[in-house]
């Protein structure tokens, strides 16, 4: 099984990676948790990426569709995965599709998680991650809308997009979500 988890910020990615890693017996590859942690260890990639963290700002596609071929070669990859935030334009979705053509693999659904912005925005606060300051949520919920939202129309085209309503209960989405997978 090969998935995308789409959303904007809050909008429970994380929470519904894990679960369904859990489920299928497959890795997730979380953007999010892999720029904070190289911005700690003050990797190249953290160097580069920790000015457009620190405002809210997505990471140049170039450097990200580098990051991510670079994971998705990795041989324990090659039975499964769960991408969860990546990708966050509609560029980095078509080279995403390039890519895996390249490893012969292929993707099975875009999950879109769908959640007001309010939601995505208190959710955000309430995490208290280092980079989920006011200013910047609010402006990675902007980038969501002006980047993102044009990935949702590329997945509906090729017939790769489930939409979840994502404000329930995590068991609920959770239970939508898997639902939705088990269709012929």
């Amino acid at each position: 099984m090969r998935l995308v988890i789409l959303g904007g910020s809050g909008a429970g990615k994380s929470t519904q990676a894990q679960k369904l890693c859990r489920n299928f017996d497959i890795p997730q590859i979380s953007t999010g948790e892999i720029l904070r942690e190289a911005i700690a260890n003050d990797s190249d990639l953290g160097r580069y990426a920790q000015p457009y963290v620190t405002k809210g700002e997505l990471v140049p596609d170039e450097i990200m569709i580098e990051f991510i071929r670079l994971q998705l070669k990795k041989p324990e990859l090659n039975r499964g995965w769960i991408l969860e935030g990546y990708p966050r334009t509609a560029f980095q979705a078509e080279e995403l599709d390039f890519l895996l053509d390249d490893l012969g693999q292929k993707l099975n659904w875009a999950i879109y998680l769908q959640v007001p912005e309010a939601i995505m925005v208190s959710r955000s606060l309430e995490r208290s991650l280092s980079d989920d300051q006011p200013e910047i949520v609010q402006r990675r919920v902007e980038l969501f809308y002006d980047c993102t939202i044009p990935i949702l129309e590329y997945y509906d085209r090729r017939r790769r997009l489930l939409t979840i309503n994502g404000d329930q209960l995590p068991e609920m989405v959770q239970q939508n979500i898997s639902t939705l997978l088990s269709m012929p």
